[in-house]
């Protein structure tokens, strides 16, 4: 039986386990995750919060990984500016990124009731924002971000709620749980 770890990965932390060749050490999840022989299926971004799946199965990796598989991946979004519906529908329609058309899944929703990010996002008092929630099937290299800044709303705050059935909920920052 493959093991799965829910890993909620905080702002700021590689996704991978050593940073040997960095000229100033950067956090990584052998801070956070002292288990032998998992390995990330996929990646979040250092500036991105939320759910990091490791297993110590190979294929299963991959199929969580790979996009012709088609897993579901959500995210919560906040973009700067006031998305509105003529917006989401761009991306509900496709969006044309430098690698090619994607689209998304998208619905406005209220602010959800998340833990705080240290450091905090910059706040303009003169420019609105919102959040989204996002949905795609396929992980390319800052799709999520480069959608939305498509669409000229750029991220502010990027957390990956749910990867397939599996979810970040319950789980704080920096800890990790057996799937």
């Amino acid at each position: 039986m493959p093991r799965i770890i829910l890993f909620n990965k905080p702002y700021d932390v590689l996704s991978q386990f050593t940073d040997v060749n960095s000229p100033t050490p950067r956090a990584t999840l052998s801070q956070f995750v002292d288990v032998p022989g998992v390995y990330p299926a996929g990646r979040l971004d250092r500036d991105s919060e939320g759910l990091l799946l490791l297993t110590d199965d190979g294929r299963l990796q991959a199929r969580i990984a790979d996009p012709k598989f088609k897993l579901a991946k959500t995210y919560l979004v906040q973009v700067e500016g006031d998305a509105g519906e003529d917006a989401l529908d761009r991306l509900r329609g496709g969006v044309l990124l430098k690698d090619g058309p994607a689209r998304a899944d998208v619905e406005r929703i209220a602010a959800p009731d998340l833990w705080p990010r240290v450091p905090p996002i910059r706040v303009r008092a003169s420019i609105p924002d919102c959040w989204l929630k996002i949905t795609i099937r396929e992980g390319r290299n800052r799709q999520v971000r480069r959608m939305t800044a498509a669409i000229d709303h750029p991220t502010l705050r990027l957390v990956r709620w749910s990867i397939g059935d599996w979810t970040v909920a319950d789980l704080a920052p920096g800890t990790w749980r057996d799937a």
